[in-house]
């Protein structure tokens, strides 16, 4: 492997049997780190760049493990608790995670010179088939732009968008997902929640650094959706924890207070934000299926009204909630219905407050059609005309077959990895909200990690942090996180740290191609501007 500094404890071995969670075949299974390495190339702006691709699994243990017991063992051979009693103040517990990772390093590089980039999707409990197939591995699976894909065969095609020309990748799987599988007692609690979650990635990192000898190189994190909540976490923890500073944090739709969720804020009375924060996106969306009953021109200006309207009009209306006037409660539903394309009865008989899955469900009602929320360019047929809300997401259901049989394919024949194992995309086991908020203690409500990373940069004041997110995303809207990085709690000398970017694209911005090949552009310059004297 060339360039790179492996110690022996990297060695290949046989990948470790599948087993389903929850199966007690699972607790009974003794996982061990796997696996295997091929070669390829791929090119990127007309260069051909050759790379070394290593499929794998790396253990991680919940907070608080101690590995002086594993080390006496690897060492001995025993145990030291020979009779395997377990002690309430045992400081190893059962439960361990064998997350599965997939990694590119470029042929010839020098560690120091060469960033590396650690990606993952959200969920939360997402393996990151989506950023591997669909981004930044230097295969793609070829979708359609906004509709619905045909069944296989699906095309794998050369990435000229891969961000291999700028840095290493490591492609990780959560916790429970991809071919990694969780093990023991307390599994679910060590693993599955914000803080168990952050801290699994976080001891994942610092191993693969050590494993493959990359301390000393450039380092950033690249999440997506739930990923960007978890980067929060898990820059946090490294670099306060483990001492280890990172370059740069590249955040994709991002959503760091949970408080600002449009999805159900009617489960927070009093807390208008979501709407205020979720109505450029339905503006957008209204423009892009053409239900808008006077706007016609470009995109972006129409979105600058919007905005305007948004922070100032809208939100105040909707603070004086019952002592709005009836005449000022008619003209903000007449504005509504301008940039929104609703009914005017309708945003009315809302309270002037309609939720993500009444929007998706109402805006292409009157067709028996119900608009994405993902990617609200996608539409799909209502499954039941006399819901209040969408009942499933036409982007999710258009494109997942495709990245999940295509990574299926080219993860056994390709990266040579999986076989006789299932591939798991998604957990659907109950997330730990609750979250331990640097310098304030546990919060048991809707988590806000705005403070984790406003502490990272605080404490690593050359930290940049770059945040991407579509115009069409509905799950988190582009608003909302430029809403969330202007109140981060930093000095504003800081502020300078943070960079913007939009896209005609929706949650996955990558769905579209031309989208696709700025998203590059613009991360693979923040990967260069950031890496210090690395990339000169």
């Amino acid at each position: 492997m060339a360039g790179l500094s492996v110690p022996a404890l990297a060695a290949e071995t046989p990948a470790a049997p599948a087993h389903q969670p929850g199966d007690p075949a699972t607790d009974a299974a003794k996982e061990i780190p796997a696996r295997h390495e091929t070669s390829g190339s791929v090119t990127i702006g007309g260069k051909q760049i050759d790379y070394q691709a290593v499929a794998g699994t790396l253990i991680v243990y919940p907070a608080g493990w101690d590995d002086s017991a594993a080390v006496m063992e690897a060492r001995t051979g025993v145990k030291p608790d020979a009779k395997g009693d377990a002690k309430p103040e045992d400081s190893n517990p059962d439960a361990s995670a064998a997350m599965f990772y997939v990694a590119y390093f470029k042929k010839g590089a020098k560690p120091e010179e060469r960033p590396i980039t650690f990606v993952y999707n959200g969920g939360p409990g997402s393996a990151t088939v989506w950023l591997h197939m669909g981004a930044f591995g230097p295969r793609r699976i070829v979708t359609m732009n906004d509709t619905h894909d045909p069944a296989a065969p699906y095309k794998l095609v050369n990435n000229e968008a891969s961000l291999l020309d700028v840095s290493d990748l490591v492609f990780i799987d959560a916790p429970g997902t991809g071919f990694g599988r969780i093990t023991g007692r307390d599994r679910k609690k060590a693993f599955l929640g914000v803080d168990a979650d952050g801290r699994a990635f976080a001891h994942f990192i610092t191993q693969f650094l050590g494993v493959y000898g990359r301390y000393n190189s450039p380092k950033f994190l690249f999440g997506e959706s739930y990923g960007t909540t978890r980067s929060a976490v898990v820059v946090n923890d490294l670099q306060n924890d483990d001492n280890i500073d990172f370059n740069g944090v590249i955040l994709l739709s991002q959503i760091l207070s949970f408080d600002n969720d449009v999805d159900e804020p009617r489960m927070n009375p009093g807390n208008d934000q979501p709407y205020v924060l979720a109505l450029p996106t339905c503006a957008a969306t209204a423009w892009y299926h053409h239900r808008l009953p006077a706007h016609t021109g470009p995109l972006r200006p129409f979105l600058d009204e919007v905005e305007r309207f948004a922070s100032s009009d809208y939100l105040l209306a909707l603070q004086k909630g019952s002592d709005l006037s009836a005449e000022d409660r008619q003209a903000v539903a007449a504005k509504l219905h301008d940039y929104t394309g609703l009914p005017v009865d309708y945003i009315l008989r809302a309270d002037l407050r309609i939720d993500g899955g009444e929007f998706e469900k109402t805006l292409q009602g009157d067709a028996d059609i119900t608009t994405g929320r993902l990617d609200t360019r996608f539409s799909g047929p209502t499954l039941d005309p006399m819901s209040e809300s969408a009942q499933y997401d036409p982007q999710s259901s258009a494109i997942s077959s495709a990245y999940v049989s295509a990574f299926n394919d080219y993860s056994r024949k390709v990266l040579g990895f999986g076989q006789g194992q299932s591939y798991l995309a998604e957990t659907d086991a109950e997330w730990d909200m609750k979250h331990d908020v640097p310098g304030m203690g546990k919060s048991d409500g809707a988590p806000n990690v705005m403070p984790d990373l406003a502490f990272a940069m605080k404490t690593n004041p050359t930290l940049k942090v770059m945040l991407n997110a579509g115009f069409y995303d509905l799950a988190t809207p582009y608003y909302e996180g430029i809403y969330e990085m202007k109140h981060l709690p930093i000095p504003q000398k800081l502020r300078s740290n943070i960079e913007f970017a939009q896209y005609e694209s929706g949650h996955m911005v990558y769905a579209n191609e031309a989208a696709l090949k700025l998203l590059h552009d613009n991360v693979a310059g923040f990967i260069r501007r950031s890496s210090g004297s690395a990339l000169r």
